[in-house]
């Protein structure tokens, strides 16, 4: 158990997709929950349902039917304006690819996201905590696969989002380029405070989480606390 607040959970979450005459169930009665402060590992096979809840939780997707709570705002009846002005406030993504506009510079593929807060930190501070100072002035196509990755966490997470949710962040990436890219989430989950989410098929990923879920089939099949987190120095894939 937990005493940190419940920063955002879903009840009963459904998604269902027709593809011709067939209804595909990407999530059936999915309780989920996120609390303050932790982060969060939804382990799961490609096809399992975590790429869809996160894009749900974070405002992306809507579902058929359940509901889903963000504090005390019901996300499930928002509109699409009410849905983005969600995402822009409160949410920051990280992909598998990293999205990054390759004619922009690391400073100005931040800037796109702090340039419409006023609240933002400015490009430079957030790619300093990437460890990125010296690559401000760099297009994506000079910066490595983990520094560009590293680059799309520092937008990410210069709006000072509420919660963080990353999407295979380490997908593309080998073993020490992908625990870098694990260290800056950790860092931020625990100098911020932001409340993380990290999806992956990689189970050595999970022992970094406060709490890990395991998806199968569109359902919950799993979910544990740890007794603590693990080291970066002991992840191997």
């Amino acid at each position: 158990m937990t005493d940190h607040p419940i920063v955002l959970r879903t009840h009963k979450l459904c998604k269902s997709y027709q593809m011709g005459e067939l209804t595909v169930k990407a999530l059936q009665d999915v309780d989920f929950t996120l609390f303050e402060g932790e982060l969060t590992v939804l382990l799961g096979a490609s096809g399992s349902g975590k790429s869809t809840l996160l894009n749900i939780i974070g405002g992306l997707d809507v579902p058929s039917s359940g509901e889903v709570w963000y504090r005390d705002q019901a996300l499930s009846g928002l509109d699409n304006h009410g849905l983005t002005e969600y995402r822009r406030h409160h949410v920051g993504f990280v992909f598998q690819f990293y999205n990054l506009i390759p004619s922009l510079t690391a400073r100005e593929n931040v800037a796109l996201v702090t340039d419409i807060d006023d609240d933002a930190m400015n490009p430079e501070d957030a790619l300093a905590m990437v460890e990125l100072s010296d690559r401000l002035d760099h297009f994506p196509a000079q910066l490595s696969g983990g520094e560009q990755q590293r680059v799309a966490i520092a937008r990410a997470i210069a709006r000072k989002p509420q919660i963080l949710l990353c999407d295979e962040p380490t997908g593309a990436l080998d073993l020490e380029t992908g625990r870098k890219v694990l260290q800056v989430i950790t860092e931020v989950n625990r100098e911020f405070g932001t409340t993380t989410a990290i999806i992956t098929h990689n189970a050595a990923i999970g022992s970094l989480g406060d709490v890990v879920v395991q998806m199968s089939s569109g359902r919950i099949v799993k979910s544990q606390r740890n007794p603590q987190r693990a080291s970066l120095e002991s992840i191997r894939w």
